[in-house]
């Protein structure tokens, strides 16, 4: 059974999701492609503000096979 404490925290957190990156716009340095949105914060911060729940786009990064 997967912990659920941990996969909730894991969703207040971009960090580690394939469409999370940093913009080169100082302004707003959060951003996510899934949303096509950049942020002064994370954007799955601004998910859970506006919508009360988790992101549900989060996908976790998977190693690359180079």
């Amino acid at each position: 059974m997967p912990n659920t404490s941990h996969t909730a925290a894991a969703r207040l957190r971009c960090q580690g999701c394939r469409h999370y990156y940093i913009s080169h716009d100082a302004r707003f340095p959060y951003a996510c492609h899934a949303l096509q949105i950049k942020s002064k914060r994370q954007p799955c911060q601004d998910v859970l503000e506006a919508s009360g729940q988790h992101c549900l786009y989060r996908q976790q990064k998977t190693a690359s096979s180079s």
